[in-house]
């Protein structure tokens, strides 16, 4: 048990991806969302019907039919397609709430050995984290963004959500692997992790603030990776000033 603790955080992630592949190929599975009633009389009627189409579609347990009117519903997702795509869901979800739940206790787990500041520059590290520390998380929130477009796109609403979860989660690990190498010192494994988690919510939330402000929810714009990375030099900058101990500036 205390190994999958340890590997927590590969579980969340694989969780993450697993599920995001399931959301697109649900979505895949359903009437096109850009023209779904096109998608239904291609698919299932072979011309234009003479009535309206009403497309009834669910995500759990996945399924799409299309009604032609008069009685003449036809299933545009099949049973076998939607018995798969439904046990897939229930072993992903298990995955993905697991390896949360795991992550979630590793911020109460063990501190682990203190890492001393003796032989460390400290200016020298602030000032690392502050500049390298604030032009990885730029990287990581414009492919951030771009992934939002996939997720939104083709995962529709699961993958919305699984975007959010994943972006929190991986905003989290970034800003606690950043810590762990330029962070305030002593410190403990813990400490890391405490302050990572902090960072990447904080993160994640100006972000969606600003893109909710300008009005262009729910797609994040490129914008949002410069304003990350100054966001994190503030946050950096608070928590050293918070740290426990001097720093030798």
């Amino acid at each position: 048990m205390d190994r999958v603790r340890r590997r927590a955080g590969l579980l969340f992630g694989a969780g993450v991806v697993l599920g995001l592949g399931w959301a697109i190929a649900v979505s895949t599975s359903m009437p096109g969302w850009f023209d779904p009633t096109e998608a239904c009389e291609r698919k299932l009627h072979g011309g234009r019907p003479d009535s309206s189409i009403d497309i009834h579609t669910s995500w759990f347990p996945p399924s799409a039919s299309c009604d032609f009117g008069n009685g003449d519903v036809r299933q545009y997702m099949s049973t076998t397609r939607s018995t798969v795509l439904s046990i897939l869901g229930v072993l992903i979800l298990v995955v993905l709430v697991t390896g949360l739940v795991l992550t979630v206790r590793r911020l109460s787990g063990e501190p682990g050995p203190v890492r001393t500041a003796d032989g460390v520059d400290l200016r020298r590290r602030r000032i690392n984290q502050l500049t390298f520390g604030a032009l990885d998380v730029l990287v990581a929130v414009a492919v951030l963004t771009m992934i939002n477009l996939v997720a939104l796109v083709l995962g529709e609403i699961a993958g919305a959500v699984l975007f959010i979860i994943g972006s929190i989660g991986g905003l989290s690990a970034l800003c606690t692997a950043l810590d762990r190498h330029m962070g305030p010192l002593p410190s403990t494994a813990l400490d890391s992790r405490r302050r990572g988690t902090v960072a990447g919510v904080i993160l994640f939330g100006v972000i969606l603030a600003a893109t909710a402000l300008t009005g262009q929810l729910p797609f994040f714009r490129l914008w949002a990776a410069p304003l990350a990375a100054i966001t994190y030099a503030v946050i950096a900058v608070a928590q050293w000033s918070r740290h426990r101990e001097p720093v030798n500036a």
